[in-house]
């Protein structure tokens, strides 16, 4: 474990020499993303906080925030989180029954985390669409989050290969040119990346803050759009930045034939 987490500091700071960052991502990883009639309906859902390529994975203390938004109602679920390992570090595993159809959002504030590495602490605000019972209504809503990417493409329901498109907001306004950050979640570690630059795929939003990409393979993936706070942390006595993420996780299926 010792040896493992000193690897990891020294990839960081190798990164960081070569003026390269491995991206953080909050993660709201469900059980399934598409729940059907013939379907379990309890789905249990996965927090942590990592960098998902490397599956290199960093503690997440317990969030300040973990609900559900369904049609105009939140549903606080921080009751239900039971303390877990993901990546040998501490994560968060909660259990949800799906009773209704609709498309259910589930949503992580986390409380912030200093990372060393870029002097600043990062708040990420995190989300993924559950979808129940044939019935999509509610995918495209905007929660409100003080950072979020609103989806353009229905969050699920995706073969990989399509286009899917969000449209990135701070304190509710569209960000025009916002840098947003790609990841795949390497679950099985069977994904390996010709070069460094290919691990963090980074796009730009146009100027209405929307930003397009077509995922090459299955699975999950986290888009991350990334913003400098207004406000300072304190942190040994200095003020430093506050990292802003608007995380949004999608997952995307392979195409079957008979």
């Amino acid at each position: 474990m010792k040896y493992f987490k000193l690897c990891i500091m020294v990839l960081v700071t190798l990164c960081v020499l070569c003026g390269l960052s491995l991206a953080h991502f909050g993660m709201v990883i469900p059980s399934d993303n598409m729940v059907m009639q013939d379907d379990k309906k309890r789905i249990e859902i996965h927090l942590s906080f990592s960098h998902p390529f490397e599956m290199a994975g960093m503690p997440l203390e317990k969030p300040s925030k973990f609900y559900v938004v369904k049609n105009r109602g939140n549903t606080n679920l921080m009751d239900k989180l039971e303390k877990i390992k993901i990546m040998d570090n501490s994560a968060w595993n909660a259990g949800y029954d799906i009773k209704r159809p609709g498309a259910y959002t589930f949503i992580m504030e986390p409380e912030p985390y200093w990372e060393s590495a870029e002097d600043c602490y990062i708040i990420h605000y995190t989300k993924t669409v559950v979808a129940a019972f044939g019935d999509d209504e509610g995918w495209d809503r905007e929660i409100g989050l003080k950072t979020e990417i609103v989806p353009l493409s229905r969050p699920f329901g995706l073969y990989s290969g399509n286009i899917f498109q969000g449209i990135v907001k701070l304190d509710g306004k569209a960000v025009p040119f916002a840098q947003v950050e790609v990841e795949y979640y390497n679950k099985n570690k069977k994904a390996i990346a010709p070069s460094d630059y290919m691990i963090t795929q980074t796009i730009k939003a146009d100027k209405n803050g929307v930003f397009t990409y077509a995922a090459p393979v299955s699975g999950w993936w986290g888009f991350a759009a990334l913003n400098t706070s207004d406000r300072k942390m304190m942190h040994e006595n200095l003020e430093k930045d506050i990292e802003l993420g608007a995380v949004l996780w999608v997952k995307f299926e392979n195409w079957q034939e008979k």
